[in-house]
């Protein structure tokens, strides 16, 4: 596993909090946008190419779309070719994996540590050294560029 993340069935309790203190996905339901309901909550996935993340070369975070948490350092991204927003690692603490058996071979699937939206993927086909790649679902993010205020995070 790799060192930035931690088991998702722990994630609320290495965090100090109790599942029923996060909100429910009926209240993300009134939150977050539909589309990104739909991957964020029930694990769906965008059409590839599809994200204008994918063409974002500024400085700056990438934050949950649901709670607004940072996710992933613009300097840890790079065009992984796939026509998903790919990163070499997640910040400390930020995602949290399980695995993923919906298809014929299991994958390591990882969420948001805070509200547990789904967010993509982490496959071994990444660059040296780490050899890791974050494949994410644009719609699941939001890029704040450096110099800008981060969004009040929202519980």
């Amino acid at each position: 596993m790799d060192e930035t993340a931690i088991p998702y069935e722990t994630a609320f309790v290495k965090k100090g909090l109790l599942m029923n203190e996060a909100k429910s996905t009926c209240e993300w339901s009134q939150t977050v946008d539909p589309t990104a309901y739909r991957v964020l909550f029930e694990d769906a996935t965008e059409r590839a190419g599809t994200s204008p993340l994918n063409d974002e070369k500024r400085e700056g975070t990438y934050i949950c779309a649901a709670c607004f948490r940072p996710l992933f350092d613009s300097s840890a991204k790079y065009d992984s070719g796939t026509g998903w927003p790919s990163f070499l690692y997640a910040l400390p603490g930020a995602v949290d994996t399980k695995t993923d058996s919906k298809l014929i071979y299991p994958r390591t699937e990882y969420h948001c540590a805070h509200c547990g939206g789904h967010q993509g993927h982490v496959f071994d086909d990444g660059p040296k050294p780490k050899g890791k790649r974050y494949c994410n679902n644009g719609v699941a993010l939001r890029f704040v560029p450096r110099g800008e205020p981060l969004p009040e995070p929202r519980n």
